[in-house]
């Protein structure tokens, strides 16, 4: 499966901090034959240092953040190369901003398809407990939640539960990116 022989497309995977964006989005973009970008790479040294520390990013914080994604996204497509970004994305104003940036926004919805990783609080916290060398710690899995603005069916989201295997999750996401188009022809 292969995005690049058609029209490029930036897929972006969005959750909660232990919802699977870099598992799923890394093995999204090996299936579509396309890059990988994981946004927390995007955040400053301040930001990290800050939610190392137990202290929840603010919305000060995250707009240089989501510019320098959004700046990735548009980069991507002006090369007309194609890419999966995982970002947590939580509130409807972060998606507007970052796919705001990237184009015509009447067009955008074809060029990057939304993707949301759904999970109980209970699960993730759980895959959290067990998760080792990264910066956001457990504890601020609640303002995660908190947060967290569900797309709307105006976004037309991909909603995926992420308690299956991360295969079948996977194979869900792309049978609804073919079934909307979104993949190259001869790409499904």
């Amino acid at each position: 499966m292969n995005l690049q022989s058609g029209d490029p497309t930036v897929v972006l995977v969005m959750g909660v901090s232990g919802s699977g964006k870099s598992t799923i989005g890394k093995r999204l973009a090996d299936a579509l034959g396309c890059a990988y970008f994981d946004a927390d790479t995007f955040h400053s040294a301040e930001a990290v240092a800050k939610m190392r520390s137990g202290t929840p990013l603010d919305d000060h914080d995250r707009m240089p953040w989501l510019g320098r994604i959004a700046q990735k996204m548009e980069e991507l497509l002006a090369d007309g190369e194609s890419g999966v970004i995982g970002c947590s994305a939580l509130k409807r104003g972060y998606r507007d901003l970052l796919l705001g940036q990237v184009g015509d926004p009447a067009g955008l919805r074809a060029l990057v398809p939304l993707v949301y990783l759904k999970g109980s609080f209970d699960l993730i916290r759980s895959r959290l407990a067990v998760r080792q060398g990264h910066f956001m710690p457990p504890s601020l899995l609640q303002s995660q939640f908190d947060q967290l603005e569900e797309p709307a069916p105006d976004e037309q989201p991909i909603a995926v539960d992420i308690a299956p295997a991360p295969e079948a999750i996977v194979e869900a996401i792309l049978h609804a990116l073919a079934d909307r188009g979104g993949l190259a022809q001869g790409a499904a």
